[in-house]
């Protein structure tokens, strides 16, 4: 895929300075020379893909009924289910620790 860039005087260019770890600097010095580009300008086309795909609308009611609670009241019950659920893990625990199965 070949880009062309032309500089004229419509475009600004700000300079900044990213810290990246070693591994990761290394990986992107390769992939910046198998493309033919300098690493500079391989995150330049990182970011501008980035910013240029839409960001997708989420309808917030997607995460609300799905399932049914079977009529459980989480709000009013939480902390008893919490002590429930951990009261039967731990009793399933001490079995597994005194060899009873």
């Amino acid at each position: 895929m070949a880009f062309a860039l032309c500089y004229d005087g419509a475009i600004m260019m700000a300079r900044t300075q990213i810290t990246l770890e070693s591994h990761t600097h290394r990986r992107a010095r390769q992939r910046a020379s198998e493309l033919g580009v300098s690493l500079a300008e391989y995150v330049r086309r990182l970011v501008a893909r980035d910013l240029s795909q839409p960001q997708a609308d989420v309808d917030v009611k997607l995460v609300f009924d799905l399932g049914s609670s079977g009529q459980s009241d989480i709000a009013s019950n939480k902390d008893l289910m919490i002590a429930e659920a951990f009261h039967s893990a731990s009793k399933k625990t001490r079995r597994h620790s005194t060899g009873q199965r």
